[in-house]
């Protein structure tokens, strides 16, 4: 279908900011960017509860932001925002983060996990790891049931999201009940058709996502990208994606990220896990943040929690 007038409406306001192209900014500039698009998402919505934990990693300590309602459940969402790995924190999405908390019924955990290119591959991956491992072993403390962790995350997120229920897998645990996987990078092919009619015009584009994996993979000082296609990198190129938890995909159609985000829920499908696959026709890369202004987002927001309390609760 044609791209949605709300959308329409937004990418004019976006543009409007006269912020420079991904590919043409330091990741600094970048950062800063993603923070100035975030105030113009309107004002969060409030929880009874949110507090910064410190949590261990390896080589040091990150940040963890909690969400609760005096009603919530005992199960977590270990939630991974987005950002090619380079840009966003815990602050571009915490208003999405809150939304989450009060429409999944879920406690929220927001992690702050250390970005390229200061800290390359896989960093990000084994903090997401080690934060979702903490949260599980510090259940009793935060009032929840290690038998109903969840994981979830948009783009990069979702690629995270998606990783870490390969290595708890692959590691033994934690045990992790459902995937949330909002538009995720799941392979280094910039060549798909969606990659290919979607490069530019749409927000995210081809030469951004490029951007992004020099950033979190670089190829310079002889390194030859090879870890790209690790599962850890590109969680399509698993060898093995069976014994998965159930997942819910969301896709948008106006995405570069689109087509491998749909392989990634059917080769789930193929090898025996639960999945649950929807595009939102319309739509753009980032959509579902967008709360405030497009009816799309709220719907998504409604078929996440749905998604997640019919497979958890």
């Amino acid at each position: 279908m044609p791209l949605h007038p709300q959308v329409e409406d937004m990418l004019e306001r976006l543009a409007a900011l006269g912020l420079p192209a991904l590919e043409e900014s330091t990741p600094d500039e970048a950062r800063q960017g993603m923070r100035l698009r975030t105030l113009g998402l309107g004002t969060p919505e409030p929880v009874d509860r949110v507090e910064d934990l410190r949590v261990p990693v390896s080589g040091g300590e990150i940040r963890v932001r909690s969400y609760a309602m005096e009603s919530s459940s005992e199960t977590a969402l270990v939630y991974f925002h987005g950002g090619g790995w380079v840009i966003g924190d815990v602050g571009t999405h915490d208003g999405f983060c809150r939304s989450l908390c009060i429409a999944t019924g879920a406690k929220v955990f927001s992690v702050d996990y250390r970005l390229a290119p200061e800290h390359v591959y896989p960093t990000a991956a084994e903090d997401c790891y080690e934060a979702t491992k903490w949260v599980a072993e510090n259940g009793e403390s935060l009032g929840v049931d290690p038998a109903k962790i969840t994981v979830g995350g948009d783009s990069a997120g979702g690629n995270l999201a998606a990783v870490v229920s390969l290595m708890a897998r692959d590691r033994s645990g934690p045990s992790i009940a459902f995937q949330l996987l909002i538009y995720p990078i799941a392979d280094d092919d910039l060549d798909t058709p969606s990659y290919l009619e979607n490069a530019t015009g749409y927000g995210l584009t081809r030469e951004g996502m490029r951007w992004f994996w020099d950033h979190y993979v670089p190829l310079e000082d002889g390194a030859d990208g090879s870890g790209r296609k690790e599962a850890y990198a590109s969680p399509i190129r698993a060898q093995s994606l069976a014994d998965l938890p159930p997942a819910f995909v969301l896709t948008a159609e106006y995405d570069v990220l689109r087509d491998e985000g749909e392989a990634y829920a059917e080769k789930l499908r193929e090898a025996g896990n639960t999945v649950s696959l929807k595009r939102y026709d319309g739509m753009i890369h980032g959509f579902v943040r967008l709360t405030a202004a497009l009816d799309d987002a709220r719907a998504a927001l409604a078929d996440m929690a749905s998604e997640l309390r019919a497979q958890v609760d």
